[in-house]
């Protein structure tokens, strides 16, 4: 069975997954860059990789923390 299919706007799901995928990585330490292609390359993810911003990784990212914690 494939992962649900999730978009930029799916925050929550995007930061559990990034949890999945990078378990040993503190977000804080994680260039946008960097970011943006992990979160592009997460199984499911079917938003358009020009369609973030600043802003949504900023969300992603601070969603990632909250996670962890």
């Amino acid at each position: 069975m494939s992962a649900k299919q999730i978009t930029w706007t799916d925050v929550r799901a995007i930061a559990e997954r990034l949890i999945e995928a990078h378990p040993d990585v503190d977000p804080l330490k994680v260039r946008f860059t960097d970011l943006h292609k992990w979160i592009t390359e997460l199984e499911g993810f079917t938003g358009d990789p020009k369609k973030s911003n600043e802003s949504i990784l900023e969300s992603i990212q601070m969603t990632w923390i909250e996670e962890l914690d």
